[in-house]
C-alpha cells in the first residue's frame, strides 16, 4: 500500500476529538491526498476486516469524526478546488475543501455556493455533505443535499462510483427512494462510501445584503416575533436567527463596546438581499418593527464588512460553549449540544418547555441560540461532571419526547453520529431502521464503514 497507516501515538492523539467532547484514540491514521490512496486503503480494510471511519476538521458536534476502532481516515489533505464553470454554474471540489475557501472561490466570479454552516472556516465539504449540514442561510436556500449535483464515492470495497443527480421532473420508475442514489450518501455520515470529489450548484451571488440585530426584552416575545417575520408578506429574509440573553452576554465580549444595548434579554438577527433600494428595504422592516413597540433601536448591519461583523458575533457562541466543554473533560464533562427542531410556530412552546425541564431538574439553564426561523434552536449545556452529564442527557431525552409529540425531530443539521444513536429509536419506528440496515448491509457487507454512527 502506497499510502502510509500511522501507528504513532501523537498523530492517533492528533485525531481523537471532534467539537462533541468525545475523546476516542484510533487504532491506526491515513492521510491520504488521492482518490487512489483511499482506494488503496478501502481495500486493505476490506481484506483485513478493519473498520475505516472517515473525518474532516473534525467540527462535529456529534461523535462522527472519532472513533476507537480500525483505521481514522483523515481526507483533509484532499482540499483540491477547480475553477468554476460560470456557463453551468458549478464547482468540483475535493472534500477537504474548507467551505469558506469555496465561498470565496465562488464569489470571486460573481456566484454563490448557498449553505453557510457557522463553523465554514473550519469545516470541510466532505464532512457538510456527510452531514447534511446548513446554516443560517437554510431559512431560504435550504440545507447542503439542494446544492449537490454529483458525488464520486469509494464504497467499502474499493469500487470507485460516481452519482449524478437527474433533472427529470417526472419519474415513475422503481421506489422513490432508489430514483436518486446520491441521496442515499448525503447525510450518511460516512457509513455507506467515502466521498472524494463532489460536483456543486451555485447561484447568482446577491449585489447588496443588510442585517438586523433587533432586541427584544423578553424570550417568548422575540420568538413571537420569528412567526411574525415568517408570515408576514412585507418582508423577505434569508434567514432569522435567534441568541438569548446568555448569548447575547457571549457575543458582547467581542462586540465594539456600546454595541449590545443593556436590558436586552434575547435578540432576532435577519439577514435581507436588497431588490430595489437599502431605504425601502429598511423601511419594511420598520413597519414591521412598529407593531412591537420595543425600547431598543435596532443595529444595522450594512455591507460585506459589517455582515462579516455580525456573523463573528454568532460564530463567537458555539466556539466560547465549545471552549467551555473542553475545560471539564478531564471530570468527564463536556459541551451538551442539543440539534432538534419543530414547526417554526411551536418553537416558543418547545423552547419554553425545554426551559421548565432543565429547572425541573436543577440543570444550570442551557444557552439557547440558532436557527429559529426554521423552528431549529440549539440548547448547550455544560456538563462540569460525569453525574452532570447524565442528569443533563436525561433533561434532553425528555425534551426530545416533547419536541417528537410537536412534531419534530431529534436531530436537524448535524447528524446522529455516535451521541445521538441512543435517540434515533424515538423518532424512527423499527420498519424505517431495518430499512436502512438493510440499505447499509447492501453498500457495507462487512460493516467497516464508520462503525457506531447512526446504527
Amino acid at each position: 500500500m502506497s499510502v502510509s497507516l500511522s501507528s504513532d501515538k501523537s498523530v492517533r492523539e492528533a485525531y481523537s476529538a471532534d467539537a462533541s467532547g468525545l475523546h476516542l484514540i484510533p487504532e491506526l491514521v491515513a492521510r491520504p491526498e488521492s482518490v487512489q490512496e483511499v482506494v488503496e486503503v478501502l481495500r486493505q480494510a476490506t481484506s483485513d476486516r478493519k473498520a475505516v471511519t472517515c473525518a474532516g476538521a473534525q467540527t462535529s458536534t456529534s461523535g462522527a469524526s472519532v472513533t476507537d476502532n480500525g483505521v481514522l481516515l483523515s481526507l483533509r489533505s484532499m482540499d483540491r478546488i477547480s475553477a468554476v464553470d460560470e456557463h453551468t454554474r458549478t464547482i468540483t471540489v475535493g472534500p477537504g475543501a474548507l467551505v469558506g475557501d469555496i465561498k470565496r472561490a465562488t464569489a470571486a466570479v460573481g456566484l454563490l455556493f448557498a449553505p453557510d454552516p457557522t463553523s465554514e472556516e473550519e469545516s470541510t465539504i466532505g464532512g457538510a455533505i456527510a452531514c447534511n449540514a446548513s446554516g443560517a442561510r437554510t431559512y431560504k436556500y435550504g440545507a447542503t443535499r439542494r446544492h449537490v449535483k454529483a458525488l464520486k464515492v469509494v464504497m467499502a470495497n474499493g469500487e470507485t462510483t460516481e452519482f449524478r443527480r437527474n433533472d427529470l421532473e417526472k419519474n415513475t420508475v422503481g421506489y422513490a427512494f432508489a430514483h436518486d442514489p446520491i441521496d442515499w450518501f448525503i447525510g450518511s455520515e460516512g457509513t455507506l462510501g467515502i466521498v472524494v470529489e463532489a460536483e456543486l450548484a451555485l447561484l447568482p451571488l446577491p449585489h447588496h445584503v443588510v442585517g438586523l440585530a433587533i432586541f427584544f426584552k423578553a424570550e417568548q416575545e422575540a420568538l413571537e416575533f420569528v412567526v411574525t417575520t415568517r408570515e408576514s408578506p412585507a418582508v423577505a429574509p434569508r434567514c432569522i436567527e435567534y441568541f438569548d440573553n446568555q448569548a447575547i452576554e457571549i457575543a458582547r465580549a467581542g462586540a465594539q463596546d456600546g454595541m449590545l444595548p443593556i436590558g436586552a434579554m434575547a435578540m432576532i438577527y435577519v439577514e435581507e438581499e436588497v431588490v430595489d433600494d437599502l431605504e425601502s428595504t429598511l423601511g419594511r422592516w420598520g413597519e414591521l418593527l412598529d407593531s412591537q413597540a420595543s425600547d431598543f433601536e435596532p443595529i444595522v448591519f450594512d455591507g460585506e464588512s459589517r455582515l462579516r461583523e455580525a456573523r463573528k458575533l454568532r460564530h463567537s457562541v458555539p466556539s466560547t460553549m465549545n471552549e467551555r466543554g473542553a475545560s471539564h473533560r478531564h471530570a468527564g464533562g463536556r459541551k451538551v449540544s442539543t440539534d432538534w427542531a419543530v414547526p417554526y410556530r411551536k418553537v416558543g412552546e418547545a423552547v419554553r418547555t425545554a426551559r421548565a425541564l432543565a429547572t425541573d431538574h436543577g440543570i444550570e439553564q442551557a444557552v439557547i441560540y440558532g436557527h429559529a426561523g426554521n423552528g431549529h434552536p440549539h440548547q448547550n449545556f455544560i456538563a462540569r461532571t460525569s453525574r452532570e452529564l447524565a442528569t443533563i442527557e436525561g433533561v434532553v431525552e425528555q425534551t426530545l419526547k416533547h419536541v417528537l409529540a410537536l412534531g419534530g425531530t431529534v436531530a436537524a443539521e448535524h447528524g446522529i453520529g455516535k451521541i445521538k444513536r441512543r435517540w434515533l429509536p424515538l423518532q424512527m419506528n423499527g420498519l424505517q431502521i431495518a430499512m436502512m440496515t438493510a440499505v447499509k448491509r447492501e453498500l457495507d457487507p462487512l460493516g467497516i464503514l464508520a462503525p457506531g454512527n447512526i446504527l
